[in-house]
């Protein structure tokens, strides 16, 4: 699938997958639009470094927070959400869906994490640096680790042991290898030295 100013949306996400998260418009744009076609539950919460919007275009579901003032919030067709830099947030769909994601084209840090469903106490955080990885990669190697290890994966507030979570449905890293084979890099042209 490649990157188009014109495109019809959903024959488009006829091809995709849950958290696909695929940029849809030319690799130019800034913010850019990631389309997903959500089936799923999303298995962490995401976090972005800067603000994003969350549209749901079919389908019917949910946006869970990790916020004091507002836990869950109900989507339909049309519906959008704006997310605040840095707010802990995932997806669940009550029935497939097509959603966008509008983010910064070139985010610098992105990171998921995972809360005890006992305490609500955050169980474990990976942040990455998303000038070196596409976010699929990120999603990939933070689940990837998760499940790999329990240490990662017990609350060290109340013991309470999570269980590992099911990612046989990705094509995260497919979705990488067709971004960089058509000439797509997750970093801006000049890499600012941190």
């Amino acid at each position: 699938m490649s990157q188009k100013k014109t495109f019809h949306l959903f024959k488009e996400a006829e091809k995709l997958g849950s958290y696909d998260e695929y940029p849809i418009v030319p690799v130019d744009a800034d913010p850019q639009l990631h389309l997903s076609r959500d089936t799923q539950p999303q298995p962490f919460f995401l976090i972005c470094d800067g603000d994003t919007v969350f549209t749901q275009m079919s389908g019917s579901g949910s946006m869970e927070f990790q916020s004091p003032t507002i836990k869950r919030y109900p989507l339909a067709p049309g519906d959008a959400v704006y997310v605040p830099a840095g707010t802990p947030h995932r997806f669940i769909p009550t029935q497939e869906s097509v959603v966008m994601r509008i983010k910064a084209q070139h985010p610098k840090l992105e990171g998921v994490a995972w809360y005890c469903d006992n305490c609500g106490h955050e169980i474990y955080r990976n942040v990455w640096d998303a000038r070196l990885l596409f976010c699929q990669e990120g999603y990939l190697a933070s689940c990837s680790d998760f499940n790999a290890d329990e240490s990662l994966r017990t609350c060290s507030s109340c013991g309470t042991v999570a269980a590992s979570v099911d990612i046989s449905w990705n094509r995260w890293q497919q979705i990488a290898d067709e971004l960089r084979k058509d000439g797509v890099s997750p970093a801006p042209l000049a890499v600012e030295k941190a």
